[in-house]
């Protein structure tokens, strides 16, 4: 009797399996917050953090970037609040001459010592640096803007509407940059926005086609097809859709865009079609500084050449680090 009478209690509890819901209501609130975060190994559920969060911690892994984001920090500090600090005359050659010796080694006075013009170097080099670091960033901010809505809309259009346009690029693609820009300096008279706008105009070539290639992509993509059958416009598309999910593209190609514009204006400076006295840049420095060398004042060459050297680099090692942080980003949505 005692036998049967337990058989009859325990068949429902046997007939009947339990749900994963009641064993989690079964549990306590401690032991299910084990449970729960004791996730298996092949599916991971737990978020990583938003996109951003994975940006900068790839981007904090790569050494070199860091240290190229501290000298690209410390160079504009350097060049816009240095004189703060350090007053120097830059602007009145007749009173640096009086004033300065010419070609004076470094000494107590002048950290770097001071040029053929009696101009103070260390001086000089915040000086040359804002120029070559403002038209560097704002010709590449320009030649990205203008080349990727270019490149987007030749992208979308496709058709002759493309070949067109990208017969355009190739052709100016054809020609040397640098002979493009000496003969653009030539006809204008070279100051800091002329020299901008030239360096931009041979700047958003590249980013042109990058953009556009990534267009193509991307305009099969179901979201732009639903915006097109819910009758979205085609300007919409493009700033809307297209731009923006081109933007890691954009950005670091951007990076790569101020080292080259730094690097085109230092030639230009170099050829001496920089800048016109009393203003300067980092590239006529050198110049001046190539100039001067075999008569023995190596002090004058190489401060312009090491700032170039570590501003280039910083913002290569930069680009680097953007792009690796984008794609760790694409991959892991």
């Amino acid at each position: 009797m005692r036998v049967a009478r337990r058989s009859r209690i325990e068949a429902p509890a046997a007939a009947t399996p339990l749900s994963f819901e009641a064993d989690q209501s079964a549990l306590p609130r401690s032991d299910l917050l084990v449970t729960l975060s004791q996730a298996p190994e092949g599916g991971e559920a737990a978020a990583r953090g938003g996109a951003l969060r994975q940006v900068a911690r790839v981007f904090v892994e790569n050494k070199m970037a860091v240290a190229g984001l501290v000298v690209i920090v410390l160079m504009f500090l350097f060049c816009w609040l240095g004189p703060a600090f350090y007053h120097t005359n830059q602007t009145n050659a007749q009173q640096s001459l009086i004033t300065s010796n010419f070609d004076a080694p470094p000494n107590g006075q002048h950290v770097l010592g001071t040029d053929h013009a009696g101009f103070d170097i260390l001086g000089r080099l915040m000086f040359g640096g804002k120029n070559s670091l403002f038209v560097g960033l704002l010709a590449a901010i320009m030649g990205a803007t203008w080349g990727a809505l270019y490149g987007a809309v030749s992208g979308f259009f496709g058709g002759w509407v493309d070949a067109l346009m990208m017969r355009v690029v190739d052709i100016f693609l054809s020609i040397p940059s640098l002979l493009l820009l000496i003969v653009l300096s030539v006809i204008f008279h070279p100051s800091i926005l002329v020299l901008t706008l030239v360096i931009a105009f041979v700047s958003w070539l590249v980013p042109a086609r990058l953009i556009r290639g990534e267009t193509l992509s991307l305009r099969v993509r179901e979201y732009v097809q639903a915006v097109k059958v819910m009758g979205g416009s085609r300007k919409r598309i493009v700033l809307r859709h297209l731009l923006p999910n081109a933007v890691g593209t954009i950005v670091v190609n951007a990076t790569f865009q101020v080292a080259d514009a730094i690097l085109l204006l230092a030639a230009l400076g170099y050829l001496g079609l920089g800048v016109q006295p009393p203003q300067t840049d980092w590239g006529s420095m050198l110049s001046d500084g190539v100039n001067n060398a075999l008569a023995g004042y190596w002090w004058e060459i190489y401060p312009a050449g090491i700032a170039i050297v570590l501003i280039v680099m910083s913002f290569n090692f930069l680009g680097d680090a953007l792009r690796d942080s984008l794609e760790v980003r694409l991959q892991q949505r």
